[in-house]
């Protein structure tokens, strides 16, 4: 008999999975004895006051989809959106074996790796894009619900289209960033939908009965695609993608200013989403090359196919990146940014800082990072810090664009 958990301790036990209420933790062959939750950490991510690694959405999915797990054939459990991977190593931890992971953000998949690496075996998963592929033959699917209800609707309809016909699928998140809708998507594409009872602020949906030619039928629609006429531009955007095929206000408020930024031979599209700074640039500007950078995967998909719907691909090169990790120091003339703040679900300024501090780092001297930001966040003197002196382009009643010029 192992020790009784301390208050604020959540192990993955025995009893989650059926066997007797004891207090022992699951013991497994990853190379761990028990899973200790609040141990994982979430590097390379900014950490924070209020910004965890795992939470109580992440314990009881693994409750609830704990009987699905113990007869899930190796090979056939599906994991997505798992944020630093307390999902996946909870299932390891109950015996899962061969466990194909979709996490939409790259700093999330890298601290599943460094969380596995530490704690035991990485091989016990494979990461993998957010396709057919991923899902092919699944039987059981663990999924953290995701704040947009297009990015659930894309991921169902894949699910449905791909999966065993018997796949179940557990969908969980927190209650205050749930809605009846969700309940709609997942029922468009599976024939039932339950609902878990609460736990800690937090519930899990499980759809069955996948509608399979519904839903290939459906999938061949993504990614949206919108004209904006006013602009001479074409948006496409996957689910999940900020804004969508939207052009938020900020971004317009930076494009009214884009020919300001003056002419240069490069130009970064930095947390590019949709990629819709870049393709503008690349447009207005026939001899500039850009490089547009995002950590999340659908947003790197959609830029790539927005530069192509507006005959830029050749000079807009879109990758997967943490800020500008793919760029050398001091490289870069110009640098254009409308950062996020939040991270995952949580409100924070520390992912427009870090982008701050990636810019500074990939500017040339002399090099500027354009920025457009909530006027309340106020961010002029964050850049002023880590970049350099900052003047006023412009503002309105919401939003405020800088230019920062590295020293």
């Amino acid at each position: 008999m192992g020790r009784k958990p301390s208050t604020g301790e959540r192990w993955v036990r025995r009893r989650a999975l059926g066997s007797p209420p004891d207090d022992r933790p699951v013991r497994g062959s990853v190379g761990f004895a028990l899973v200790d939750l609040t141990a994982l950490e979430r590097f390379p991510d900014i950490d924070g006051p209020g910004l965890a690694a795992a939470d109580a959405a992440d314990r009881l999915l693994l409750d609830v989809a704990a009987d699905a797990l113990s007869h899930t054939p190796p090979g056939k459990l599906v994991v997505v959106d798992d944020a630093y991977g307390a999902l996946t190593l909870g299932a390891a931890a109950a015996g899962a074996r061969e466990i194909r992971v979709h996490q939409d953000l790259l700093t999330g998949e890298r601290a599943l790796a460094a969380n596995a690496a530490r704690l035991g075996d990485p091989a016990t998963f494979t990461s993998l894009p957010l396709d057919g592929e991923l899902f092919a033959g699944a039987a059981t699917v663990l999924l953290r619900l995701p704040r947009g209800l297009d990015r659930l609707a894309e991921m169902a309809e894949l699910i449905a289209a791909y999966a065993d016909a018997d796949v179940r699928v557990f969908a969980g998140g927190r209650i205050k960033h749930m809605s009846l809708s969700m309940n709609d998507v997942l029922g468009a594409a599976f024939d039932r939908v339950d609902v878990s009872h609460a736990r800690q602020k937090s519930r899990v949906l499980t759809a069955s009965g996948p509608r399979r030619d519904q839903a290939r039928e459906a999938i061949g629609r993504w990614p949206r695609r919108e004209q904006h006429a006013d602009l001479a531009l074409e948006v496409a955007a996957h689910g999940g993608v900020f804004a969508g095929t939207r052009i938020d206000l900020g971004t317009r408020l930076l494009l009214e200013h884009l020919d300001a930024t003056g002419e240069t031979a490069t130009a970064v599209d930095l947390a590019c989403g949709s990629g819709v700074v870049a393709a503008a640039l690349a447009r207005r500007r026939p001899g500039v090359q850009v490089v547009a950078t995002d950590r999340s995967a659908a947003a790197v998909a959609s830029a790539r196919q927005t530069a192509a719907a507006n005959g830029v691909a050749d000079r807009v090169t879109v990758v997967r990146a943490d800020g500008a990790g793919t760029l050398p120091d001091a490289s870069q003339e110009l640098v254009l940014l409308n950062p996020p703040f939040h991270s995952d679900t949580a409100v924070s300024t520390g992912i427009a800082e870090h982008l701050f501090a990636e810019a500074a780092r990939a500017l040339a001297p002399g090099g500027e990072l354009w920025c457009v930001w909530n006027s309340h966040l106020r961010y002029r003197p964050v850049l002023e810090r880590l970049v350099g002196p900052t003047r006023q382009i412009a503002r309105n009643p919401k939003f405020t664009v800088t230019a920062s010029r590295r020293r």
